[in-house]
């Protein structure tokens, strides 16, 4: 038996119903857990299976997964072709029966030199989840930026309130429904002497990458 597998079925036994899945892929481990078995898991990942470390939070919107027009799953010698896969069909298979939202946890263990990533999904509807500050210290300003780009609600931080946009900053910027260009933009008034807030006057326009060749395959011939 594998070291890979010994791991997954040491998880498996010692937290039983409490993982819903894990998985092994590109040198890495990566368990779903639900919210309401989230404090259980971690502190005993931390205390049993010597996790020390909480390297990170992040947060995954998966509002528009698997719908993008670009094909990248292979190339060509002319590169990547659009408009190749259907975006619900490709939705369908990539993330059938999944939540809107998921919080990620990177943690890492130096006495067993391995990282396991936890992914909690949540339904766009009940973003709360309970904060591991108490088990990770670390996780404090990870959880405030979670909260600040998502909206995800860390139940127990100590001091859960924006921490990378401004105090009456509206909407959570990593959401794939908020606009590229934002609702309002700021500047300084002269008479006011303060500054200002008012509804963004940038159109709206979608980001279309471009490949610029400089091959001779790809220039005119002179």
């Amino acid at each position: 038996m594998s070291l890979t597998q010994e791991f997954i079925d040491d998880l498996t036994k010692d937290f039983g119903g409490k993982l819903v899945s894990i998985t092994y892929a590109y040198g890495e481990f990566t368990a779903e857990v639900h919210k309401s078995n989230l404090i259980k898991v971690m502190t005993r990942l931390k205390n049993i299976f010597k996790f020390e470390q909480l390297i990170d939070i992040s947060g995954v919107d998966y509002l528009c997964y698997g719908e993008d027009e670009w094909k990248t799953e292979s190339s060509t010698s002319t590169g990547f072709s659009r408009g190749m896969v259907t975006g619900e069909l490709l939705h369908k298979k990539l993330n059938k029966g999944k939540k809107r939202f998921a919080v990620v946890y990177h943690l890492m263990s130096l006495a067993l030199n391995i990282r396991l990533r936890i992914k909690v999904f949540l339904d766009e509807h009940d973003l709360m989840l309970p904060s591991v500050v108490d088990i990770w210290s670390s996780a404090n300003w990870n959880e405030r930026e979670a909260f600040d780009m998502f909206g995800f609600v860390f139940i127990g931080h100590p001091d859960l309130r924006r921490i990378l946009t401004d105090y009456g900053f509206v909407g959570y910027p990593f959401r794939k429904d908020f606009p590229q260009s934002g609702y309002v933009e700021m500047r300084y008034d002269e008479v006011q002497k303060r500054v200002v807030y008012e509804p963004v006057e940038i159109d709206p326009r979608i980001n279309t990458p471009k490949v610029i060749r400089q091959d001779n395959r790809y220039l005119n011939e002179q």
